[in-house]
């Protein structure tokens, strides 16, 4: 079967297709991902992890098709980011 394994910092994005036998699980694919130069210095199992944006568990199994996908922590949250501009935006008017 093949997955994609997804990952974005502010510098990059990296997807990569990964090929692995029937009843492999989310760890398989990241441990498969990890050999790969594109994810030299990404700690692959320190971030959460989902499929198709459903955070998942590492054991969870996976299906063709499926879009693993590493989250990174949010340095700033949605709304907060948004009450920040408005305020800036007032601001300068």
């Amino acid at each position: 079967m093949w997955v994609e394994v997804a990952y974005a910092d502010p510098q990059r994005q990296i997807v990569f297709d990964v090929e692995l036998p029937d009843g492999a699980v989310v760890q398989d694919a990241l441990r498969v991902a990890a050999t790969h130069e594109q994810f030299s210095g990404v700690n692959l199992n320190a971030l959460a992890v989902g499929i198709y944006g459903q955070p998942c568990q590492p054991e969870q199994p996976l299906c063709d098709g499926d879009r693993v996908e590493l989250y990174r922590e949010l340095l700033v949250d949605a709304k907060t980011a948004r009450r920040q501009r408005a305020q800036m935006q007032q601001q300068n008017r």
